[in-house]
């Protein structure tokens, strides 16, 4: 093998990026609607067969494991697939490196468990915090194998992947809680979910990794994970210590109602950010080089994912009442009043990933760990000031504070970027007066004398003609209908993209599902 394989190449994708991006686009939508289904069904079968108290116990945890978990990757997914070249000695060498971060991170978690327990008052979570560990171990083995899937755009192995991996938990924790294991089933469902992806990418990609190199030149990479490592941890410590100090200070069942509130709220930003962002950066990567098409592909980006993104949130906060009777039954009416706090952030954010796009596309993670741990500081001190409130001060301030520091990192972000603040709020204004607008129509409908059918045919009818009225406004708006167009052309495109196309060059010995990956390229 040598270092020409073309898992190691983008020129493959210079001539047909577009196709290439649309057609992993179409793939990665379809398998988030797939986890969302998945995840939903669960969520809906979890809430009833446990108590809001098991799921509080685990997001005690969770919190804890996440920010653990921050170490997993190192950054250097993200560096294999943003270096425009890479060599097989470097990739086998990050592979190792990873590998044993992975063991390191589940011995760690081990040696932390019965100081978890301690800090919070409750044995049960020694024995919790040392078996979801377990997924540190399988997850350091598949960092590589994902990020050379992505490197070369196959995002169709990469979801059938993930995608199983994720079936696998979920039907391990509906047995597990129909076999009355409680918080139980929560555990088993995250270390299966990593065993399972790990299963699934190692089959996808193939192949086995070759020695670490000393002199592999990994150097420039390490630096690079290091800078977004760093990020990413005082990205997550913003997102996450209002939960661990929730449940620091007012127990497991207040943290329940609030957790999966936020988690709620926030889902279906997560399974439309995921998909589009594991498509941007790899495409916007290979564009470095071409400023005028970085920036259409940019917002093009942006705006596929609030199109989708503002208005799912704006109707899940008019119709929260029942969109969590429906969803979590109404054991849950306690999380309803945060649910709808929230929202401003969860509005905010649905184009959170404008700047991180741009960060990691360019290869400025240094400039992207000063201004995050800049906003994580202010952002920590307005959740110290809001926990005397309980879990309303915290949502509260959670939503103030994410919403004001959203423009001033805007500005710091786009002053070294090939796009604008034009670029960016030109994609955003449309579909944000949009929904906001029919969100307040559907709210104000609340207050008609309307004959009641019951919670789910109610929300059914409100999305309905939610969207109706978000599509009619937009279209009303300046510029909506050419638009809206233009967001058709793209998915006319995306459905067109999933033709048979020539596939990129195979690699010596690749065939089939197990094509040549970390293996295969560093053997």
């Amino acid at each position: 093998m040598t270092d020409s394989d073309p898992y190691f190449e983008t020129d493959w994708a210079a001539s047909d990026l577009r196709r290439a991006a649309l057609r992993g686009g179409t793939i990665t939508l379809v398998a988030q609607g797939i986890r969302v289904a998945l995840i939903m069904g669960a969520t809906m079968v979890l809430a009833r067969l446990l108590r809001p108290s098991d799921f509080g116990l685990v997001a005690m945890v969770a919190v804890v494991i996440g920010l653990v978990s921050m170490f997993k990757d190192m950054g250097l997914s993200m560096a294999t697939v943003q270096r425009e070249q890479i060599s097989r000695a470097q990739v086998s060498t990050l592979f190792w490196f990873n590998a044993a971060v992975g063991v390191g991170l589940t011995l760690l978690l081990a040696a932390l468990s019965p100081l978890i327990a301690w800090i919070y008052g409750e044995p049960r979570l020694a024995g919790i915090s040392m078996t979801l560990g377990l997924a540190f171990l399988f997850g350091g083995l598949t960092v590589q194998h994902q990020a050379l899937l992505r490197r070369r755009m196959q995002f169709g192995r990469l979801a059938a992947a993930e995608v199983g991996g994720m079936l696998f938990s979920v039907i391990v924790a509906i047995v597990a809680a129909l076999l009355g294991a409680g918080y139980w089933a929560l555990v088993v469902r995250q270390v299966a979910l990593a065993l399972g992806i790990a299963a699934g990418v190692w089959l996808m990609c193939g192949g086995r990794p070759g020695p670490p190199r000393r002199r592999a030149g990994v150097r420039s990479l390490l630096g690079f994970g290091g800078h977004l490592t760093a990020s990413n941890l005082a990205n997550y410590l913003s997102r996450n210590l209002d939960k661990a100090l929730i449940g620091w200070r007012w127990g497991a069942e207040p943290l329940g109602f609030y957790s999966k509130a936020y988690q709620l709220l926030l889902l279906p930003i997560h399974q439309v950010n995921a998909p589009v962002t594991s498509v941007a950066i790899p495409t916007l990567s290979r564009l470095q080089s071409d400023p005028s098409r970085y920036r259409a592909y940019y917002r093009r980006g942006i705006l596929l994912l609030v199109a989708v993104g503002m208005p799912v949130v704006a109707l899940l906060c008019a119709e929260a009442q029942r969109a969590v009777q429906v969803l979590l039954g109404s054991q849950w009416s306690e999380a309803v009043p945060l649910f709808r706090v929230l929202a401003p952030a969860a509005f905010v954010g649905t184009f959170n990933v404008a700047t991180g796009w741009v960060y990691i596309s360019t290869g400025r993670t240094d400039r992207q760990m000063r201004w995050v741990l800049f906003s994580t500081a202010l952002t920590l001190i307005a959740f110290a000031i809001g926990l005397r409130w309980g879990a309303m001060g915290v949502a509260v301030a959670c939503s103030a504070s994410f919403v004001l520091l959203r423009y001033p990192g805007i500005v710091y972000c786009f002053r070294a970027a090939p796009v604008t603040q034009a670029d960016l709020f030109g994609a955003l204004w449309r579909p944000a007066v949009a929904s906001l607008s029919a969100a307040g129509l559907i709210w104000f409908s609340h207050h008609l004398p309307l004959p009641r059918f019951g919670a789910l045919p109610e929300l059914i009818a409100a999305g309905l003609i939610y969207g109706l009225l978000y599509l009619g406004i937009w279209h009303l708006l300046p510029g909506g209908r050419a638009q809206l167009r233009d967001i058709g052309r793209i998915l006319r495109e995306m459905i067109e993209s999933r033709r048979p196309r020539k596939e990129p060059p195979a690699g010596p010995g690749e065939g089939g599902p197990r094509g040549g990956g970390v293996g295969d390229a560093a053997s």
